[in-house]
């Protein structure tokens, strides 16, 4: 059986928990599946990938955001920050979190091209 992969595109934070939350979610819950989950943070979404940020971002009702990142990672995965996202922020490399992965343009694309879906939130 060849294992699908959905890449998922992280656009809010603390400005929507809620729409912070669901691709951890789903990718956690892709794990599971057999699903191949790959996570890229853009625009505002770059700050869950700053050192402490994910703690205070949560959507009541489900598991800690905080949680579902560190199983994501644990699980292997790392988090695709946007280098362009971090610079307008003037995030630097030492701000992030074990496991996020500055990138660029090139390495998005990659991602897209090769997985069977793209949810953006």
């Amino acid at each position: 059986m060849t294992t699908k992969k959905i890449t998922y595109i992280v656009t809010h934070a603390d400005d929507d928990p809620e729409l912070a939350s669901i691709p951890f979610i789903l990718a956690t819950n892709a794990l599971a599946m057999d699903i191949e989950p790959a996570i890229v943070l853009q625009s505002k979404g770059v700050m869950l990938a700053v050192k402490d940020f994910a703690r205070h971002v949560n959507f009541e009702g489900v598991m800690a955001l905080k949680e579902m990142m560190d199983t994501y990672i644990e699980s292997g995965h790392s988090l695709m920050v946007c280098s362009p996202c971090m610079e307008k922020r003037k995030i630097t490399q030492s701000d992030l979190i074990k496991g996020a992965e500055v990138v660029g343009a090139a390495r998005v694309h990659q991602e897209v091209l090769s997985s069977d879906a793209v949810m953006t939130y």
